[in-house]
């Protein structure tokens, strides 16, 4: 049986594509029509995400739409938090709300409801049923850290100062939060693989509030413990990490994490990355979600910046972060033909 190649997959194994592949964070969501009549549907997001099949067709429509290379799994980075015994709750045109908030209430005090995360797992079942052979299915979850200023806060904050001052304040009572999640988050996204996820990516979008030291006890150590439980558990599958935000601190994540390929954000200098990141490491970026709203020739030439920084290094084209919900069909398609045509 001749078996289809991967490019994507291939690409996080450390080969080289002479076509990038391509898949864009958030590709499965807002921007979408058909995305936005199945929500309406389904009433909200967290139903659609309870929703297995629903959430299985979301993940897929991007696919069917612009035949990315990488399905991302749809759902979302709090799951964890529900199944350590938070409630979850997304309020109309308002953001994710975590109670109790543990800020002012022990983890202790927490019952444990892993049955949560249970309509996820059938989900990546039922995509992986679904998807085209050459298509890599990407399953994900939050980093430590960024979870964690979710969990303490109990909702979002620009500058996590809530968080940074409880980690400050009570080292060991955050320390404990951080394993928690870290557990948590090893036995889910091993999981994951186990249902049908062929590489994973673990999502810190807030690690550029903390200083470096902070930097090291909460967003390196805890994730090269995830990495290396994840590599333990299951040799071979890859695991990207998405340090949104290190900066200068993006050449140390990438060599003490351990993991197998570098997510840039769209701040990052991709000359700079390229000749500072460890030789012969992927690299997952970093196009401005910005410059693909606004498409022409800002974006080919914004693209070609990119492609040409990593022609020497495994690259997976992406965003810098998520794609935004104004952004036009045509820039994606307009998109995929430039990358797919340059090379």
């Amino acid at each position: 049986m001749t078996t289809v190649k991967k490019p994507l997959l291939a690409c996080l194994q450390g080969e080289r594509q002479p076509i990038p592949p391509v898949w864009l964070m958030r590709q499965a969501g807002r921007y979408l029509p058909e995305y936005r009549a199945l929500r309406a549907e389904k009433g909200g997001f967290l139903a659609l995400v309870n929703d297995s099949a629903a959430a299985a067709e979301v993940t897929i429509q991007p696919i069917r739409r612009f035949g990315f290379d990488g399905a991302i799994l749809f759902s979302d980075i709090l799951m964890v938090p529900a199944a350590l015994g938070q409630d979850l709750t997304f309020g109309v045109g308002e953001g994710p709300a975590l109670t109790p908030a543990l800020v002012d209430h022990a983890l202790s005090g927490l019952l444990l409801a892993l049955e949560r995360l249970n309509p996820v797992y059938e989900t990546v079942r039922q995509v992986a049923a679904q998807l085209p052979p050459q298509t890599t299915f990407l399953g994900f979850a939050g980093s430590p850290w960024t979870v964690a200023t979710y969990m303490v806060a109990g909702h979002g904050s620009k500058d996590q100062s809530e968080t940074r001052r409880f980690a400050y304040g009570d080292p060991a009572a955050f320390a404990e939060i951080i394993g928690a999640i870290s557990a948590c988050t090893i036995d889910y996204l091993s999981k994951q693989i186990e249902a049908g996820v062929e590489a994973v990516q673990l999502f810190d979008s807030w690690s550029g509030s903390l200083s470096p030291a902070q930097f090291e006890r909460w967003v390196i150590a805890p994730n090269a413990a995830i990495v290396a439980a994840l590599h333990a558990r299951h040799p071979g599958v890859p695991v990207i990490g998405f340090p949104k935000g290190a900066g200068e601190k993006l050449p140390a994540y990438a060599r003490e994490t351990g993991v197998d390929a570098v997510g840039v954000d769209e701040t990052i200098d991709p000359e700079w990355a390229a000749a500072n990141l460890p030789n012969g490491m992927p690299v997952q970026g970093n196009l401005d979600p910005l410059v693909l709203i606004a498409g022409g020739s800002a974006m080919a030439q914004a693209a070609q910046r990119i492609l040409d920084a990593f022609a020497d290094r495994p690259h997976i084209f992406n965003l810098g972060h998520g794609i935004l919900q104004d952004t036009p069909i045509a820039h994606v398609e307009q998109l995929l033909a430039y990358i797919r045509s340059v090379r």
